[in-house]
């Protein structure tokens, strides 16, 4: 072994560590001069992005300089990237899809951004061994993140291929409009359009409309295109969502078929949802109830719009197919409804929520186990003593018998009328739990008002 890489061993972890961290914090400082010479050498070596316009390049640029960054953080926290932290990346994707460039063109600006950055890395190295020892060691997390983001891309970018053209975006906006019209599809490229998607005319199949609309500033201009991609993929059949992008809104009519579980839809578009969250796309869906046949399609439509209402300024679902009747009511209450309520229930109500709600989470069990105490008190995970004595509290402060039905039920009315106030009415609240199926903070006592 050489005399040179014998002393080089001898530099010790602490020192290549302390290297290492040095190389990645002087490339922090010039991630821009990185990113302009990682897009003049895709210039310089993919003719497709040689003569692109300005707006196209400050857009590359921009990525290139996101991912460095990215890709910096997490080398100096010494983690594994995750999909989390390039989520970003997604619409950039069917950017490039949209301007026409080829995969394998876009695959290939993976490729020299991440040759420019490897060859800052060796600059700064030095010739020190420590330093040159560093730079090795960041070799393989630079591979590992490479791989990841261009993985993502590709499947972001084929992903809005297969939207853009496979399916017929104009035949599918023709087919919603009919269908909101009222009309059913006879012939030609429309009802070719409403097979492939489950919606046979002639079928009394069941189905929902899904409304959705972007909440939270002024979006940009493919968010609505990202959303409405990702809700064509949450069909729960074999037969994909129709989903178009409508004015401001979007408009879905997943097809549930034989057996279709409007509950594992509603939890699919509740996923996509939080997803689009980590693309700073903040959705508001409204999801109708289930319908038969595309003749219900315009009520459908209508209940998804008025649903959206009963959402937060921050977005989220608020489905029907997860909301009975009971619920249904105390969303739609006006503010005569509450003050029929006795100002005794609203008091220990109000005081409950900022305790905690035990005694909420307890007239919830107590209805839930038909009025049987001691499966109440199970629930509950408490003693049954425990138990009786919170039900006396609730009888004491508001002069209601939970054993009493007609008792239990003014109480129960008046939890749903308090859960449906928005946060700054309502204390200790943060969500609305029935339209985004989150739960109230009771932990182990499902609450009447959870999703089903």
């Amino acid at each position: 072994m050489s005399g040179g890489l014998s002393t080089g061993t001898l530099t010790g972890a602490d020192t290549v560590r302390t290297e290492r961290s040095r190389i990645l914090a002087e490339l922090l400082t010039i991630v821009d001069e990185l990113a302009d010479r990682a897009v003049a050498a895709m210039r310089a070596e993919i003719p497709a992005y040689a003569d692109r316009a300005d707006g196209f390049l400050a857009d590359v640029r921009e990525q290139v300089g996101r991912h460095y960054r990215t890709k910096l953080a997490v080398l100096l926290e010494e983690r594994t990237v995750t999909f989390e932290d390039i989520a970003f990346s997604r619409r950039a994707s069917m950017r490039r899809a949209q301007a026409g460039c080829t995969l394998a063109d876009y695959i290939n600006a993976f490729r020299v951004g991440q040759q420019v950055f490897w060859e800052a890395v060796v600059a700064h190295a030095g010739r020190s061994f420590a330093g040159q020892e560093a730079a090795l060691t960041l070799a393989s997390p630079l591979m590992r993140y490479c791989d990841f983001a261009s993985t993502h891309a590709a499947n972001a970018y084929m992903e809005y291929q297969r939207y853009a053209a496979a399916e017929s975006v104009q035949a599918s906006r023709d087919l919603v409009e009919l269908l909101l019209a009222g009309e059913a599809p006879t012939r030609g490229p429309q009802l070719a359009t409403a097979h492939a998607h489950g919606l046979n005319p002639e079928s009394r199949a069941p189905l929902v409309v899904v409304a959705a609309v972007l909440v939270g500033g002024e979006p940009q201009a493919d968010a609505r295109h990202a959303a409405c991609a990702a809700i064509a993929r949450t069909g729960v059949g074999r037969h994909r969502t129709l989903a178009v992008v409508r004015q401001s809104e979007i408009v879905a009519v997943p097809a549930l078929g034989p057996g279709g579980d409007p509950g594992e839809l509603c939890d699919r578009l509740q996923t996509v949802q939080r997803d689009l969250l980590d693309e700073d796309i903040v959705l508001a869906m409204g999801i109708s109830t289930v319908v038969e046949g595309t003749a219900e399609i315009p009520r459908a439509f209508q209940e998804a719009r008025a649903v959206l209402e009963f959402l937060p300024e921050d977005g989220g679902v608020a489905a029907l197919p997860r909301i009975s009747p009971f619920e249904y009511m105390a969303l739609r209450a006006d503010d005569t409804a509450r003050h029929l309520v006795d100002p005794r229930v609203l008091d220990l109500l109000a005081e409950d929520r900022m305790r905690g709600g035990v005694l909420t989470a307890t007239i919830r069990a107590f209805a839930a186990a038909d009025l049987n105490l001691r499966a109440a008190a199970e629930r509950l995970q408490i003693h049954h003593n425990t138990a009786q004595y919170r039900l006396r509290r609730i009888q004491e402060r508001t002069g209601r018998n939970l054993r009493h039905f007609t008792d239990l039920v003014d109480l129960l009315v008046a939890i749903a009328l308090q859960d449906v106030l928005p946060p700054a009415t309502n204390p200790g609240r943060e969500r609305l739990v029935s339209a985004t199926n989150e739960g109230d903070g009771t932990g182990d006592v499902p609450s009447a008002h959870e999703s089903r």
